[in-house]
């Protein structure tokens, strides 16, 4: 498969062979963890949701995950240290090629195809879990649909996904962040502007979202998101 422009490959660790664990480019991208233009404030603070995520991986080698957040060095040394593969793609920014500002364009068939096709092109059960991060809450509910769905076939089962919800109660503007691991239990959560939210969730509607996986759990963090464990 050729992979589009936006999409990133990175891998890493002691005994993953680079392009063996996911159809990525033969040469790693070589990413900068500095502040990207229009970032404008920066909060580290302790992460339950991502706790319990990495306590899901603990003990095991090898794995292959997903990130839609985009590429950072900060998460790729992280995960890559631990001995597994990370599989970066700007999930956002593939949404704005994609569709624009024109959001009615998100219920039409041609294009939701052609953007699973840009973003999650993956044989069923490909990954071992994916930080999913805030990118879900900027979807139209058919796109949303879509992706959701093919998110639970590219994934292992008994495999975690780790995903953020904005908890405010109005459609209006709220941060975007790009996420930086900084323990397994700790992030950094770096403001690059803000977005209006495509819908509201409250905890029965992520339920509804994730149906068709196993459990779903929640953490209500002091930013006003939603931290959400999703199982397989």
């Amino acid at each position: 498969m050729q992979l589009p422009g936006p999409l990133k490959g990175i891998f890493g660790g002691r005994s993953v062979t680079p392009g063996a664990a996911s159809p990525a480019p033969s040469q790693p991208l070589r990413t900068h963890a500095a502040p990207r233009r229009g970032e404008d404030s920066v909060l580290t603070r302790p992460s339950r949701g991502l706790e319990e995520f990495f306590a899901y991986i603990r003990g095991q080698y090898g794995l292959t995950l997903l990130e839609l957040g985009g590429a950072t060095q900060q998460n790729v040394s992280f995960i890559t240290n631990l001995g597994h593969s990370l599989y970066s793609l700007d999930f956002l920014q593939v949404l704005n090629e994609t569709f624009g500002d024109d959001k009615v364009d998100q219920s039409n068939p041609g294009r939701i195809e052609y953007f699973l096709r840009q973003t999650l092109d993956h044989p069923d059960g490909h990954f071992d879990g994916v930080l999913i991060w805030d990118v879900l809450g900027y979807l139209e509910p058919p796109l949303l649909t879509a992706v959701v769905e093919r998110l639970r076939r590219v994934v292992r089962p008994k495999s975690y996904l780790l995903a953020f919800f904005h908890s405010d109660d109005k459609l209006q503007p709220v941060p975007v962040y790009t996420f930086r691991i900084q323990t397994v239990s700790e992030l950094q959560l770096v403001q690059r502007g803000t977005r209006v939210p495509a819908a509201l969730f409250n905890n029965r509607g992520v339920e509804r979202l994730f149906g068709g996986f196993d459990s779903v759990k929640f953490f209500l963090t002091k930013e006003r998101l939603r931290e959400v464990i999703v199982k397989t």
